[in-house]
């Protein structure tokens, strides 16, 4: 059995709280108007199955598989929706599918966590049918922005940029999405943008709260710790300051995310 590939998130409860919120309105709303009944569609790095699922219902009776890398949150997602998807563990850079399978491929932050997107986009346009789409979104860290200026929020990004970057993967990957996807052969390829923002009492508790639990439980922290990029007191410095950051009332925070649409 090929070895789970290292993810700099892991699949900590706090990581899989964002997972769960995600939802065709706040992450899949530019390939919303492309879903019709009946398609085939594969969800790469489906994660605990929430958008699969969703997803599955506006192409109801189509058939919708989800896959991913960690065996944990596969189990998790057909536990709990695999009444209305399929799920099964999955290597993007190696689909276990036919050519010209799925009329649509799709995957939510996926491209930023592999050491070879392009590669993995020549796999997706491998197994969409011809004139299927290949939607794709990733954010770009790079140009996440927040207010007030927060030296522990400074310090959280410097950290992921540097732990993304051991790992060969890139954490700016929205603005290389096109580059990607042109690399990889397609030539009819559509272009957007949207953002999460947090600037509301409620939601800068819940995204600091994600990412403070984050810093100190997930894979974030132990990577972090294990590289010697920062100790244990740093990490709880860093998330503190997300804390803080969110009891301001002028506080705001910026995630941009570039998507694609790719007709193969």
């Amino acid at each position: 059995m090929t070895a789970e590939p290292e993810y700099v998130h892991g699949h900590h409860a706090s990581v899989l709280r964002s997972h769960k919120s995600r939802t065709i309105a706040n992450s899949a709303a530019y390939v919303e108007e492309r879903l019709r009944p009946g398609m085939r569609v594969l969800d790469v790095g489906c994660g605990p199955g929430n958008l699969t699922a969703e997803i599955a219902g506006r192409v109801a009776p189509g058939e919708v598989i989800g896959i991913d890398a960690s065996e944990t949150v596969v189990d998790e997602a057909a536990r709990d929706h695999g009444d209305v998807a399929s799920f099964a563990l999955g290597d993007v850079d190696a689909l276990d599918f036919d050519d010209d399978r799925f009329d649509l491929v799709h995957a939510h932050q996926v491209l930023q966590h592999l050491d070879r997107p392009v590669d993995a986009l020549r796999e997706m346009r491998r197994v969409t049918t011809p004139g299927g789409i290949v939607a794709a979104r990733d954010a770009d860290y790079g140009a996440m922005a927040w207010a007030p200026g927060n030296d522990g929020m400074d310090r959280w990004m410097e950290l992921y940029q540097r732990m993304t970057a051991g790992l060969d993967h890139d954490a700016n990957a929205g603005r290389h999405l096109l580059g990607w996807t042109q690399a990889a052969g397609f030539t009819d390829i559509t272009v957007t943008s949207s953002t999460w923002e947090f600037a509301d009492p409620d939601s800068r508790a819940w995204w600091s709260g994600v990412w403070a639990d984050r810093v100190l439980q997930s894979s974030y922290g132990d990577i972090a710790v294990r590289d010697g990029l920062a100790t244990r007191a740093e990490l709880d410095d860093i998330a503190a300051a997300w804390r803080d950051w969110a009891d301001r009332p002028d506080g705001f925070f910026l995630c941009p995310h570039v998507e694609i649409i790719a007709v193969a």
